[in-house]
């Protein structure tokens, strides 16, 4: 059944029926209820995309994230779910992975779909060369793009960020000042949100009298196991710390793990702060001290500000949430 059918069935014009599926109110009660009774009688769905030629919106919002299995991407993704249904928006989720042809791909298959937006969940897609961030200025010639804990400056993009930098130096120098004097950094990647949260640390090492050293500052992959091994390994080469600060929460559990194996006591013998405040930092004994990012509040912000531009309305270009380091039981301070 088509829009045809409809027309027949209700012996209206193609554009009454169109009317009424776009809400028009330059329609009869009689012949609006006509229609209807025929589109439920007939079982016809309007397609969207015509529909959409009368509002001139898909009401459909694209997001896209890296990885879904990651936990912290998979709240941010039912968080933006939950807001844009709330304010009447669908949604297309696409997991990209992280290489940038991949990127690149899901994000014009999304333009293919005629969506309202797009949101772009996580750092990971803003490169540190300028060049590899062109497609993204220039799918914002068409469209709004949000960054979810991204920053990108350029016409129709906006980002909501945590104070990546600011959560990491404050963690840092609360280790310090708790009586550490070797505090190991342990991180996952190179993304917009990791390069800050490093130059926190940095910065942190600095203004408590030490001197920052390579040794301490340590790549990882994002597994628990890899990180208790990474651990053991620097451990055993003759590196001494007495605190890890982790960028993810995934990576601090692998630190509980490690201290455990090396019958290490939590937090005399080792301070461990993770990051994210994931389900992950409460599933170990002791509880896992961590910078709580926010991602409801990110989220929400995120929305909420779409929804302003969306509706032609004037918002910044970048809203900065405030992190919180929530105290547990591998932390003495």
């Amino acid at each position: 059944m088509n829009i045809y059918d409809v027309s027949e069935h209700a012996h209206v014009s193609i554009a009454t029926v169109s009317r009424v599926i776009n809400g028009n109110p330059n329609v009869s009660e009689k012949t609006r209820k006509r229609v209807l009774d025929v589109m439920k009688e007939l079982g016809y769905t309007p397609n969207v995309f015509a529909r959409s030629l009368g509002l001139n919106t898909m009401k459909t919002i694209g997001i896209m994230c890296a990885d879904s299995s990651d936990p912290w991407l998979a709240e941010a993704i039912y968080y933006l779910e939950k807001e844009l249904r709330g304010n009447g928006y669908d949604s297309l989720l696409c997991c990209t992975g992280y290489l940038p042809e991949t990127k690149k791909k899901y994000l014009e298959l999304l333009r293919s779909k005629r969506v309202d937006a797009i949101i772009l969940t996580g750092s990971h897609y803003i490169e540190a060369k300028p060049k590899d961030n062109a497609y993204l200025l220039e799918a914002a010639k068409d469209l709004p793009i949000m960054l979810v804990n991204g920053q990108l400056d350029g016409e129709q993009i906006y980002s909501t960020v945590c104070d990546d930098h600011a959560a990491v130096y404050d963690a840092a120098l609360r280790l310090y000042r708790s009586g550490r004097s070797s505090v190991l950094y342990l991180y996952s990647g190179n993304s917009f949100s990791n390069l800050n949260k490093l130059s926190g640390y940095r910065d942190a090492v600095r203004d408590a009298g030490f001197m920052v050293r390579d040794e301490l500052m340590v790549l990882c992959s994002k597994d628990l196991d890899a990180a208790m091994e990474r651990l053991d390994t620097i451990s055993r080469s003759g590196v001494y710390f007495d605190a890890v600060l982790a960028s993810e929460d995934i990576l601090a559990v692998g630190a509980v793990k490690y201290a455990d194996k090396a019958g290490l006591k939590i937090p005399k013998d080792l301070s461990i702060i993770g990051y994210n405040n994931s389900i992950l930092s409460k599933c170990t004994t002791p509880e896992i001290t961590s910078v709580d990012n926010k991602v409801e509040s990110i989220c929400i912000t995120t929305v909420n500000t779409l929804m302003k531009v969306l509706e032609e309305g004037n918002v910044p270009g970048k809203t900065t949430i405030t992190p919180e380091l929530i105290k547990r039981g591998t932390t003495n301070f």
